[in-house]
């Protein structure tokens, strides 16, 4: 009885303390420097992994999202980790877990955190499914948060897709109902099968590389509560800030921010040709010169303008020279007649190799077996040096195509026959 109420005052001092630590923030916390009020309608996609638009977030600052929970105690250590810091993050919660853990909803709700959407049962076929089975998993997962947290205010009208497996279809179905599709900016890989140090490297080296963004992290793996105090200290000690994100209500106005903040990538300047040349002012780049008129066909010879085929007037000494720049072939001036392309111009390769008559050699004949006659094996059987069975007779080919017969001279049977 004794060690019971013991152990139950040491959870009271405990949670007391994380409650304390979170009203009271140290003076060294990494905190959160700015809330960040997004209107829904306006922006209804983020996230440039998959969208032309990102939050507006300054150089250093970072956004902080958690998938899949909530999943006592992986999203209980990583809210302790984010209450010792002072720091607010965006959960983004599966419906089915939330019905099994409520309280844990609640615990994330009530020290500050957005609750957001991940649908009811977390399905990889929302690249696939039909709008009405979509519709169904957004919805039940909206529902189920509400009913947890008893407030339909609480909820954000924020959702991400499972797997990040998005379609057009859905996200028309998400921005009809006011709700803002989620995508990421950089992700840590914690849902796959690598350490907790491994975690922290990937999500500072690319926040390193990136400057800012939304970071993905999963509070059901325990890789990624091992990863996280390091994540905080290397975010701290290299000078980011944490934004916090919250959708607008009537008492809560949006943010103003730049417009060209939202965009996650910005196009390409239009490459206009001709290049124009802007007088009096100083230009930062040097600035190819347009092509002239000359190459286009256009003589000037005073006040006449005339267009040619092709370059055959004499210009002006003043004329800019003619671009592309031309190729000038110039015969010597003392040639009565000019040479003509020789044969060997018009040579080209064969694909046959050539016999020394200039024609097409023929393949070498295959060597023909000697045929075994009657006369050659019984001169054979007579030495001895024949064993084993006696082949077939040699059929004569038979003529396949178009083939060219040759007559032969007529034997003269009395001249005496060679053996």
């Amino acid at each position: 009885m004794r060690s019971t109420v013991a152990v139950t005052v040491l959870l009271a001092s405990l949670l007391g303390a994380g409650t304390a630590g979170a009203a009271e923030c140290p003076a060294d916390a990494l905190g959160v420097s700015r809330t960040l009020v997004v209107d829904v309608n306006e922006h209804p996609r983020v996230g440039s992994w998959q969208y032309p638009e990102s939050l507006p977030l300054n150089d250093h600052e970072v956004v902080l999202t958690f998938d899949d929970g909530p999943l006592p105690p992986y999203t209980d250590r990583v809210l302790d980790l984010l209450a010792a810091e002072c720091v607010k993050a965006t959960f983004f919660m599966v419906g089915r877990m939330v019905q099994a853990y409520p309280a844990a909803v609640r615990r994330v709700y009530n020290e500050g955190h957005t609750i957001a959407n991940h649908s009811q049962t977390h399905p990889f076929t929302f690249h696939k499914m039909s709008v009405d089975q979509a519709s169904r998993e957004i919805e039940g997962g909206f529902s189920s948060l509400r009913t947890a947290l008893g407030d339909p205010k609480a909820v954000a009208p924020f959702f991400r897709f499972p797997g990040l497996l998005r379609q057009t279809a859905v996200e028309q179905y998400l921005a009809d109902h006011g709700d803002m599709a989620w995508s990421v900016d950089l992700a840590a890989d914690d849902w796959t099968h690598i350490n907790n140090r491994e975690v922290a490297r990937r999500a500072i080296s690319r926040l390193e590389a990136r400057g800012k963004g939304i970071l993905l992290l999963h509070d059901i793996q325990a890789r990624t509560a091992l990863a996280l105090p390091e994540i905080l200290q290397e975010l701290k000690a290299r000078g980011y800030k944490i934004a916090h994100v919250v959708p607008t209500t009537a008492d809560r106005p949006k943010t103003v921010t730049e417009p060209e903040l939202w965009a996650a990538r910005h196009a390409p300047e239009p490459k206009v040709w001709p290049r124009t040349l802007a007088v009096g002012v100083e230009s930062p780049e040097p600035v190819l010169a347009a092509p002239s008129p000359a190459s286009f066909g256009i003589e000037t010879f005073g006040p006449v303008t005339k267009v040619a085929m092709a370059q055959t007037f004499e210009r002006q000494s003043d004329a800019p020279p003619m671009w592309p720049t031309p190729v000038a072939y110039a015969a010597p001036a003392d040639a009565e007649v000019l040479p003509i392309p020789a044969a060997h111009n018009f040579r080209y390769s064969r694909v046959f190799r050539m016999g020394s008559a200039g024609e097409k050699a023929k393949p070498k004949a295959e060597a023909k077996k000697p045929v075994r006659t009657a006369r050659t094996r019984d001169s054979a059987a007579a030495s001895g040096g024949w064993f084993g069975a006696w082949p077939a007779p040699a059929r004569p080919s038979r003529a396949t195509g178009h083939q060219l017969s040759v007559t032969r001279p007529p034997i003269n049977l009395a001249a005496p026959q060679a053996r």
